[in-house]
């Protein structure tokens, strides 16, 4: 799902590349802070920090943004998924936002979507499903208690524009795009289903497949073997884009081709995910975020309104804090897409407890103890502000701010894997917003 960090990249990258592919009470009090040195710029940042008893100061610095990339600094945080939930819910009730968007599967984002907005299905069910491998430590009470209140929205407020769930991700192939592109083409295109139907044979995952296996089982399979899956994937949305437009055209039909289409595009940029070489790690990683970028302007671009996106701090920033090896994040490609129309806001932390996976073996994360943030780190100054939890608007801050947040220092990131190797990060140039919590506890993980 997420960038390991660079001390343990190279024994995980063959084993890792399915993992890669594949409200909440905020205190508003001060803390304890000690003398600043001449070089921290502690009054310059309190004067922008706003405290987040309530969600109206980043409302305000979000403004008339489109699309607002929500980054985490742990994969798995309780305050961090309440945060998401939080904001959100303010974006929809003040700001029209009606798109909550997942770093997860095209395919799991579909039946999720078609629950939220049709009541189809069981959402801790689908969560069990399809929450697996990368992407389980999506498959927790918190998001299972945002899907339940998206619904929920969707039950009470009919005269409202309907919430919709997106998944931006390309780890997991699921049938569901593949059953959109084929009823497309039964109703619109008869001529073009059996072309299409024979390359898509063998890349359907079967009746029953389980997410998790589905991905590990893509790293079993000679590179070549993948290649021609991606092939195949490749070929038929082609047909589809070149000659399977409806026999009638008009704003039904239209519409009804763009959607068969990206969910042809989304089964290709699976399958081509896990057709890189290893040893063309970084292109991968390239190809993945500018593929999750790319899903989620289309869904701003086809369905409307505004998106609230969430996912890591390395894919919503927009630069890279290794880019040897993920050179170009979702958030610059969003940027270069939607100019101001998308706004970053990346999360961190000082201390508490966060659930991650030991190493590339194990399926189920642990609970691990992060300890208050040494000197030199950029959260060991950020916790000495007089807020507890607060956000910094980050292009507005006084210059001396400006100044201190444009230095890259270690900065806690935790994807899949534990690891105590803290990346540097300029905070200045990797965001918008910043936001920062004193303390966080892991979040709880349904088994």
């Amino acid at each position: 799902m997420d960038q390991a960090h660079p001390a343990s990249r190279r024994r995980l990258l063959t084993l890792a590349t399915a993992a890669v592919l594949a409200t909440g009470t905020l205190g508003t009090g001060t803390t304890a802070a000690s003398a600043p040195s001449a070089d921290e710029p502690i009054s310059a940042l309190n004067r922008s920090a706003q405290p987040l008893n309530d969600m109206n100061g980043l409302g305000r610095m979000v403004g008339d943004a489109r699309v607002v990339g929500l980054g985490e600094a742990s994969h798995s945080a309780h305050e961090f998924f309440m945060l998401k939930q939080r904001l959100f819910r303010h974006l929809v009730a003040t700001k029209g936002f009606t798109t909550f968007a997942l770093e997860v599967s095209w395919s799991t984002g579909l039946r999720l979507d078609a629950y939220v907005t049709l009541g189809i299905g069981d959402p801790a069910q689908i969560a069990r499903e399809e929450f697996q491998g990368q992407y389980v430590f999506w498959n927790t009470q918190e998001y299972l208690d945002l899907i339940q209140w998206m619904r929920r929205y969707n039950i009470t407020h009919p005269d409202r524009p309907q919430l919709r769930f997106v998944g931006n991700d390309l780890g997991y192939a699921g049938p569901d795009a593949f059953d959109h592109v084929t009823d497309y083409l039964a109703v619109y295109r008869p001529d073009l289903a059996r072309r299409i139907e024979d390359l898509y044979t063998g890349l359907k995952p079967a009746a029953g497949t389980q997410a998790g296996p589905w991905m590990a089982g893509q790293l079993t399979k000679e590179l070549p073997a993948r290649q021609a899956e991606a092939d195949r994937a490749d070929a038929a949305l082609a047909l589809l884009r070149d000659h399977g437009r409806p026999r009638t055209a008009n704003r039904d039909t239209e519409r009804a081709h763009a959607w068969a289409l990206q969910n042809a595009v989304a089964i290709t940029q699976s399958f081509t995910g896990y057709a890189f070489p290893d040893e063309q790690f970084p292109e991968r990683m390239r190809y993945r975020d500018r593929a999750m970028a790319a899903n989620t302007a289309w869904w701003l671009r086809h369905k409307g309104g505004r998106i609230l996106l969430a996912s890591n701090n390395g894919h919503v920033a927009y630069t890279s804090d290794n880019p040897d090896e993920f050179p170009e994040p979702t958030g610059a490609f969003l940027r270069d897409r939607l100019g101001p129309d998308y706004v970053s806001i990346g999360l961190t932390f000082n201390q508490g407890t966060v659930n991650a996976l030991p190493d590339f073996t194990a399926q189920l994360p642990q609970e691990y103890t992060v300890p208050p943030a040494p000197k030199g780190y950029n959260e060991h100054l950020l916790d000495k502000l007089r807020h507890r939890d607060f956000s910094i608007d980050l292009r507005t801050a006084p210059a001396a701010a400006r100044t201190w947040l444009a230095k890259a220092r270690p900065t806690r990131s935790y994807g899949l894997y534990w690891s105590t190797d803290d990346p540097a990060t300029a905070l200045g140039r990797s965001y918008d917003i910043l936001i920062h919590l004193h303390q966080v506890e892991a979040a709880h993980i349904l088994r």
